[in-house]
């Protein structure tokens, strides 16, 4: 299966995930492709709004282009989302990991299955942060 249609049913996936659990989601036609800064879903509720970049991979680790990581937090910051990373290792759940969580290479950020397994959280977890009020931007 290629690559961008394993990425797109991983999109999918979590599109149904999160509303089977009640949260609204949209998934970003040409994320990826476009001129313009933005991620492959969008999660919300009235208080609060996630923009997350979705990943698989066969690997133990994962590495993102640092391009990939700036445009996301650009997207953010102009459209007032918290920025995510969706994750899922080989016969692993969905790992949803924060930027900060990242480590930084010359040429790339990237993170470990073990890593995401310590620093990140699962998808109940997230949507219980969901439920939270946002923090305040520092």
């Amino acid at each position: 299966m290629a690559n961008k249609h394993k990425g797109s049913n991983a999109e999918r996936e979590l599109l149904h995930l999160f509303w089977s659990k009640g949260w609204a989601c949209s998934r970003v036609a040409g994320s990826g492709s476009s001129h313009y800064p933005s991620p492959d879903l969008i999660v919300g509720t009235p208080s609060r709004k996630l923009a997350i970049e979705c990943k698989t991979t066969k690997a133990s680790r994962k590495y993102f282009p640092l391009d990939e990581i700036d445009q996301l937090r650009k997207f953010c910051v102009m459209f007032g989302a918290e920025p995510w990373i969706g994750l899922r290792f080989s016969r692993t759940e969905w790992h949803f990991v924060a930027l900060d969580d990242l480590d930084k290479t010359h040429t790339a950020y990237c993170i470990s299955l073990e890593q995401a397994k310590q620093k990140g959280i699962l998808l109940e977890e997230l949507l219980e942060l969901l439920a939270l009020p946002a923090l305040p931007s520092s």
